[in-house]
């Protein structure tokens, strides 16, 4: 995840969030192939979105830093 830039972190973000959204759905009517498929989808999810909470609070905190 760190060597991805902003960008890719959120086209990544979102196409993981609709392959979750199709999985759920699709797990309702019949019976799933990997019944760990969720679970791993929400992992790689919550992966993205701690790369770019540290992103976010990282350049903040060097702005602070320079500013002292």
């Amino acid at each position: 995840m760190t060597t991805k830039t902003d960008q890719e972190l959120v086209k990544l973000l979102t196409d993981t969030r609709a392959t979750l959204r199709t999985e759920r759905f699709a797990a309702t009517g019949a019976r799933a192939k990997d019944s760990n498929s969720p679970k791993k989808l929400r992992a790689e999810v919550a992966r993205i979105l701690t790369e770019q909470h540290s992103r976010s609070t990282g350049s903040r905190q060097v702005a602070v830093l320079k500013a002292i």
